[in-house]
């Protein structure tokens, strides 16, 4: 039988001690390199584009000598405005990707001794970065499509005469999400976040390109979709599987999101629950490149999306 690739030496190519043996210099050596690798890691100003500034080497900052701005490697990026180093970014980074199920922002600021608030906006711009990756992409070929709900747990009473019908809408908590799934066979993985799975036609009709085969379950709502495109349908009372017409991959990225919200983080809000589905699609989608590929993966993507509106001073604006 052959070795998972997650057990094999090839899955390991960077680790904690490396980043650390390396030292400060090192990581900042591989932010220049990744941002901007056109020119081998030779600053490039992100205002005028010229390609000759100074080194202002006691700030690890540079000066556009056509322009005369002052700016550093992060700036006008996600990571803009950091206090951590950059060996301690990278090695939050390295944790986030090495989690195969995610990585808790608890668990990330006690191995790196952070306060939780940093850690916690740290992976969210990180997840914001991810979904930079899908933008514009439409899945082809054979589609699976599907449907899970996620959240809005209501808490029995102790006593049984004081328990409510939990699946009555007045008795629920307005809290739970549908998360809509359109996966490619062996391919890319799409997510969207509703209230309700019938919302997911539209989000097919946008994200699912024409000409593609869509595999659906029995659900009613998947019936508009017929009109559009070539379906295949699965009666999951009869079978999982039959003739090649199945939603199994999109069950497998199901498993590992409801590992990721339940094992890792226990609580996920309504509010942040796309971000978390779109970690899972990411990683799901890059399970067969090895850890120190993917860190790279994600400090280019982080390096090339532009300052976080969303998280940017997250905490000091709830505190104003």
């Amino acid at each position: 039988m052959a070795q998972h690739f997650l057990l094999s030496a090839a899955a390991r190519t960077l680790s904690l001690p490396k980043i650390y043996k390396a030292g400060e210099d090192a990581a900042y050596e591989t932010f220049c390199n990744l941002r901007w690798q056109e020119t081998d890691g030779e600053a490039v100003c992100p205002d005028c584009g010229c390609c000759e500034t100074y080194k202002i080497t006691t700030r690890r900052k540079f000066k556009c000598k056509a322009c005369y701005r002052q700016f550093s490697v992060t700036t006008g990026t996600i990571f803009a405005s950091h206090k951590l180093g950059f060996m301690d970014i990278l090695a939050a980074i390295f944790l986030f990707v090495n989690g195969s199920k995610g990585k808790s922002a608890v668990q990330i600021s006690r191995e790196l001794d952070v306060q939780y608030k940093t850690a916690w906006v740290l992976c969210h711009k990180l997840r914001e970065a991810m979904q930079d990756e899908y933008e514009g992409h439409q899945a082809k070929g054979e589609v699976e499509i599907d449907g899970a709900y996620f959240g809005g747990h209501l808490r029995p009473a102790n006593e049984r005469e004081d328990r409510k019908d939990r699946r009555l809408k007045e008795h629920q908590t307005g809290t739970r999400r549908s998360v809509i799934v359109a996966r490619e066979r062996k391919g890319r993985t799409l997510t969207f976040v509703a209230k309700a799975e019938a919302e997911g036609v539209k989000f097919a009709r946008q994200r699912v390109a024409i000409g593609s085969i869509l595999f659906a379950d029995e659900a009613r709502h998947w019936d508009g979709l017929s009109r559009t495109y070539a379906m295949g349908r699965i009666n999951h009372q009869y079978a999982y599987s039959m003739d090649g017409k199945h939603t199994n991959w999109a069950e497998s990225f199901f498993s590992r999101l409801r590992r990721m919200v339940q094992g890792q983080h226990h609580f996920v809000s309504p509010q942040y629950l796309y971000q978390y589905a779109n970690h899972a699609a990411w990683l799901e989608d890059h399970r067969s490149e090895d850890n120190g590929t993917l860190v790279n993966r994600i400090v280019t993507a982080g390096l090339a999306a532009p300052v976080s509106r969303s998280f940017k001073g997250y905490w000091q604006r709830k505190a104003a």
